[in-house]
């Protein structure tokens, strides 16, 4: 939470403070005068219940007071909202290794399918294009607000071949990328990175433009034996691309998994963190509590 008043809050912060010493006072040296005339015990007894309900509506008085406190330092929350500029790169592995079977019924199919359920689950505005990586990097489709298209340029990847160039996918994304905006990238790898450029070091320079990656492992630890080696899963290194970047990582090893964590990330990517007006907010509610504690103290025959 920000304020674009902080001194107006301090105010109003230690003028409430002022105020629940004052009343508390008050209290203490009404109750002192009706008990130095009143039976003790029999006091006790009929006043138990009745202080409860007193205790009670202090407490909302004094919070009510202190959210219009709140208020008057023009307070802002962040929260995520829904954006319709957001640019979002899908980085799909298409190397040789992406042929095993270890993730039904393999993993390069396994990812066609689930890059299409991220497609489904983006907000309608949001750009989407595609990137394709083994030797090197390919753009399969450039950005477009047009979903089905993007889904239908998924049928355009090519077949599992070569090595392994992350560094050159994410450093395409971030060419084709606009200059501002809600901006992200989406890997889908094995995370063997074995060509091209250092993928850790264009993770670090997306992450300084303010454009996180969110990487996704895919596939068990004892894959198949592809071109004489095992294809395997390098989490180390897919984790450290994301936290470079502000990303976040996740691995998956079956097709279920893949399709709903690309899903969860469809409705992820189309929002951002925007500071949001709270003032209102906090007026109507601290004015509510003050005017229900008034007229809730009518019950027990006193003001709070």
């Amino acid at each position: 939470m920000s304020f674009d008043r902080p001194w107006l809050l301090a105010l109003g912060i230690l003028a409430t403070i002022l105020f629940a010493i004052a009343y508390r006072r008050a209290e203490r040296a009404r109750d002192a005068q009706a008990q130095r005339y009143s039976n003790l015990e029999f006091l006790a007894r009929a006043v138990q219940p009745r202080t409860r309900i007193v205790d009670a509506l202090r407490v909302a008085w004094v919070a009510g007071i202190a959210c219009c406190a709140i208020a008057l330092g023009g307070p802002h929350l962040s929260i995520p909202v829904p954006v319709r500029d957001g640019s979002v790169f899908i980085c799909i592995d298409t190397s040789g290794s992406m042929a095993s079977s270890d993730v039904a019924p393999t993993r390069a199919q396994a990812a066609q399918r689930a890059a299409a359920a991220f497609i489904d689950e983006s907000a309608p505005g949001t750009r989407i294009g595609i990137i394709a990586f083994a030797n090197g990097a390919e753009l399969v489709q450039p950005l477009s607000a047009d979903h089905a298209a993007v889904r239908r340029a998924l049928a355009r990847l090519p077949a599992p071949n070569g090595a392994t160039a992350i560094g050159d996918a994410l450093e395409l994304a971030g060419q084709e990328l606009p200059a501002t905006g809600h901006r992200v990238v989406v890997l889908i790898t094995d995370g063997v990175n074995n060509a091209g450029s250092d993928p850790q070091e264009v993770a670090a320079a997306l992450g300084a433009e303010h454009v996180p990656i969110y990487t996704i492992g895919l596939g068990t630890r004892n894959g198949d034996i592809i071109g004489g080696a095992q294809a395997t899963i390098d989490e180390g290194a897919l984790r450290a691309y994301a936290q470079a970047s502000g990303g976040a990582y996740a691995r998956v090893e079956d097709a279920g998994q893949l399709r709903d964590a690309l899903a969860r990330l469809g409705r992820v990517t189309s929002c951002a963190r925007r500071p949001v007006a709270a003032a209102t907010g906090f007026f109507v509610l601290g004015a509510a509590l003050l005017a229900m504690t008034l007229l809730a103290g009518l019950a027990p025959g006193r003001y709070p």
